[in-house]
């Protein structure tokens, strides 16, 4: 497994905004969105293209276009749904699946309750967006999945990790033999307790779309 902080002024400054508990839920999705077109550079840095030969309005050329299958863009329900756009904005071709997972908040493990996704996903490159990396759990259990169906490269993109997270994340992937990739806009300092990333952001599904109760 890899991991790849990203280091730039434009993500430091979104995130520092994200964070303040003062910034409201408009701001809030609107700065995910812009943080996740800059995280999403990044993370497709390595997308699969073949040549596409053209014609531009002085010669002939060969230029590159994204290889088939088309990548296939996984968002964890729900937090996930609000960085589905900011991803789509670089990847407009892509696919996109849903797979909703729950933590128990006691046990902290992850069960899957919704799936939209192919049967057979043989030979696709698969980017998973899930806001935050805590426990590990979910998105071990979203790996999994996606590799049982045929996924052959994963790259999971998130707003924060934790050390902790990544740590239980990589065991948990023990013996999955396909290229897996974290990208992330900050490695933050621990898990409290209750699973939660310190300093963070707190709750992204309910500073996203608010408290359902």
């Amino acid at each position: 497994m890899r991991t790849h902080v990203i280091e730039h002024p434009l993500v430091d400054h979104k995130l520092t905004v994200l964070r303040d508990q003062e910034t409201e839920s408009p701001t809030f999705r609107r700065l995910v969105d812009e943080l996740v077109t800059l995280l999403a550079y990044e993370a497709t840095r390595d997308v699969r293209v073949a040549p596409d030969e053209i014609v531009t309005p002085v010669s002939p050329m060969t230029g590159v276009k994204l290889a088939t299958p088309k990548p296939l863009v996984v968002p964890i329900l729900r937090a996930g749904l609000g960085m589905l756009d900011g991803m789509m904005r670089l990847l407009p071709t892509a696919e996109v699946g849903f797979l909703g997972m729950v933590r128990n908040e006691e046990t902290l493990e992850a069960s899957t309750y919704a799936e939209r996704l192919p049967d057979d996903l043989s030979g696709r490159q698969c980017y998973v967006l899930d806001p935050m990396l805590a426990t590990g759990g979910t998105l071990a259990a979203a790996i999994r999945f996606l590799v049982d169906r045929g996924a052959d490269d994963i790259t999971c993109v998130t707003l924060l990790a934790a050390p902790e997270g990544c740590a239980n994340l990589e065991a948990g992937l023990e013996g999955v033999d396909v290229p897996v990739t974290i990208v992330t806009a900050a490695m933050d300092e621990r898990l409290n307790d209750k699973g939660y990333i310190v300093p963070g952001l707190g709750d992204a599904g309910d500073r996203l779309y608010g408290v359902v109760g």
